[in-house]
């Protein structure tokens, strides 16, 4: 395959999902398989002394998911994954269910920042480090713009206390946590441009 075709073919590759086959069912399967990839990153748990939201792998596998599969099927995905927590099955945070308490707004905001993040990925959001970590610095303010006034409702807080309690103790784990994205994604672009040459 020539250059210029390598480059056509990658540009219409628009996230990382348009590689595998299909359409339907494979949107299905990847939506599905998404929902389940939340669930499991939302069973890491550390909790945090001072703060009633704990420390989770929840946030990365959000955006990431956003990333891979873009806005679509990532908004899906999250819709998925809320609708089912809701209706009881529990694999919110910690092995919890149901839409209630101080983290209600971080899980509204998570759908929000899959379909952002999943729309920048689409327009090359996630091919670099540099554009990769500012689309999971978007991603992350977008949880926190949701979930931090949903705190505040919920436990009736003040803006002050809801920052120092659902955003300062998180903001460590989430640069790792961008850092690991801004790794993995554009390495897995390398090896799509590698493999397609």
């Amino acid at each position: 395959m020539s250059t210029a075709a390598t480059s056509a073919s990658i540009a219409r590759q628009r996230v990382l999902a348009d590689l595998v086959p299909g359409a339907l069912v494979r949107d299905l399967a990847l939506v599905a398989a998404g929902a389940a990839l939340i669930g499991l990153s939302a069973q890491v748990v550390l909790p945090i002394p001072g703060t009633p939201v704990p420390f989770t792998g929840q946030t990365f596998g959000v955006l990431l998911v956003g990333s891979v599969l873009g806005w679509q099927r990532g908004a899906l995905t999250m819709l998925l994954y809320l609708a089912v927590g809701a209706a009881g099955m529990p694999w919110f945070q910690g092995g919890t269910a149901g839409l209630s308490g101080a983290t209600v707004g971080y899980l509204l905001g998570m759908v929000l920042a899959a379909t952002v993040v999943g729309a920048l990925a689409s327009r090359g959001g996630d091919r670099t480090v540099l554009r990769t970590t500012g689309t999971m610095l978007v991603g992350n303010l977008i949880i926190y713009a949701v979930g931090v006034p949903g705190m505040m409702i919920s436990l009736g807080m003040s803006l002050p206390t809801a920052l120092a309690t659902g955003v300062v103790p998180f903001l460590i784990g989430d640069a790792i946590k961008i850092a690991l994205a801004a790794g993995v994604l554009p390495a897995s672009w390398s090896l799509v441009n590698r493999f397609q040459r």
